[in-house]
């Protein structure tokens, strides 16, 4: 039984029980991983007030935490796709377990902000191998609608952060959420490491058929037994395995050719989301406290602007799949735009909350289609952890540098100034997109292919760049 087989067995299962095990088990490592991502904002404003930080010393914390994403994100990728997604997965919770345990006995800034940066490591491979990984189980008909889904769950932590941070923060300190946090990793590597499978299709790849065939063949008894009736399932080859010719893809092999507008448009996508998310999210409390609002009063606002968050992963789960890819993404980009410019122009409480809201209502369909839909799906399986780790990674570098300017545009300039570097950035994303986006909607993983003619007619454009 070889790879396509493996695919189209897998594209053909009717959701299960077993579908809905592995969207809980990485969904809930993801939420634990976001919860300690978004965290961060409110431990920082705590740390402005107490006086144990500033602004170039948030800049810091949150440029560390970038680098260990961009660290896990190419070195994440390469380990997931050399020994297998579950054991990449694993690695990824035990690391920003331990560096989230580490910073909760922090005796100074610096100290955290180095935990930050491990608990990055674990964080960047986390994400790259959990929403990549995923787009291999679910059937093609439903993937931008279940990849979605498990944004959803994972995009409920900046709410599920923010309101722990109100109701711990005060009371028992910023130390506590680490804390929380960590155990929560450490639960949840557990029940990975007992339940979760490997990617049938990544065995097939990578010379296990054996075991990829031993896998499905234990899902489709499972799935039989569960709906009552027998599945029959179509094949290519009538379960014969096939003489591929093994190709192995150098990493020069990422930035060239087909599978280089391959990193281009997946490299678009997630810097789109990098610049929107860590510009939008992780200052809105520092800024609040930095114009006179007191820490109780804006870590309450911020929870009530994050409330955008999981209200617009859900409205993702319903239209993703209703529309083209691209366009569907140069839209959410070019409105995020928009809606941040408006946003910087509020001058009263109702209005940075009714505003903030919609622009993060809007951000995080956008973060879903970005981080767990679009991006991840590009790929062929061969190539997707190393390709979605090269994508994020160069994305994180971005990321890196934007708090330093951010820090730099508010000590100088104001807010407005913030928002309008950020549309401009973003508009720049929006066209790149438009140029080169490819189509991937309700492809198989198998289809996705780099053998798109669209593509040929760019690799010339590719070339010359270089």
């Amino acid at each position: 039984m070889n790879s396509r087989d493996i695919g189209k067995k897998l594209d053909q299962l009717p959701i299960s029980r077993w579908h809905w095990q592995v969207f809980l088990l990485i969904g809930f490592g993801l939420q634990i991983n976001g919860f300690l991502n978004s965290s961060g904002s409110s431990i920082l404003a705590d740390l402005v007030a107490s006086g144990w930080s500033n602004n170039y010393l948030n800049a810091a914390f949150s440029s560390a935490m970038m680098i260990g994403f961009f660290i896990g994100s190419l070195f994440g990728g390469n380990f997931g796709d050399r020994f297998g997604r579950k054991k990449a997965y694993q690695l990824s919770i035990l690391l920003f377990a331990i560096f989230s345990l580490l910073a909760s006995f922090s005796p100074n800034i610096y100290f955290l902000i180095v935990c930050r940066g491990g608990m990055g490591i674990g964080m960047g491979s986390g994400i790259v191998i959990g929403y990549a990984s995923f787009t291999e189980f679910i059937p093609a008909n439903v993937r931008g609608k279940w990849s979605a889904r498990i944004s959803f769950l994972g995009n409920l932590s900046p709410l599920i952060a923010a309101s722990a941070s109100f109701l711990i923060i005060p009371t028992l300190g910023w130390r506590t959420m680490f804390v929380v946090g960590s155990a929560a990793s450490f639960i949840i590597f557990i029940l990975v490491s007992k339940f979760l499978d490997e990617s049938p299709r990544w065995c097939a790849e990578n010379n296990q058929e054996a075991r990829a065939k031993e896998i499905v063949t234990k899902v489709v008894t499972r799935i039989e037994k569960e709906k009552g009736a027998s599945l029959n399932l179509e094949t290519d080859s009538n379960g014969t395995s096939s003489n591929r010719v093994e190709k192995k893809i150098s990493f020069g092999s990422f930035f060239k050719g087909a599978l280089g507008i391959r990193t281009i448009v997946a490299t678009t996508v997630l810097v789109a989301m990098n610049i929107s998310l860590y510009t939008i999210t992780v200052w809105i409390p520092t800024i609040f406290v930095n114009s006179g609002i007191n820490i109780s009063k804006s870590l309450l606002m911020t929870t009530l602007i994050m409330l955008g968050a999981p209200c617009g992963v859900f409205v993702s789960t319903l239209i993703v799949d209703k529309f083209p890819r691209k366009w569907f993404g140069v839209s959410l980009i070019l409105l995020i735009a928009i809606l941040g410019y408006v946003y910087s122009l509020q001058t009263t409480e109702v209005g940075i909350i009714a505003i903030g809201v919609l622009l993060i209502f809007i951000l995080y369909i956008y973060n879903s289609f970005s981080s767990a839909v679009y991006a991840p799906e590009i790929w062929p399986t061969k190539a997707k952890m190393r390709g979605s780790g090269i994508s994020n990674s160069i994305g994180r570098i971005v990321a890196i540098v934007i708090p330093y300017i951010i820090a730099w545009i508010l000590t100088n300039y104001s807010v407005t100034t913030v928002f309008i570097v950020l549309g401009c950035a973003l508009g720049f994303c929006a066209l790149i997109l438009a140029i080169f986006g490819i189509e991937t909607r309700k492809k198989s993983v198998e289809e996705i292919s780099i053998d798109d003619p669209k593509e040929q007619l760019v690799t010339p454009i590719i070339s010359s760049i270089k």
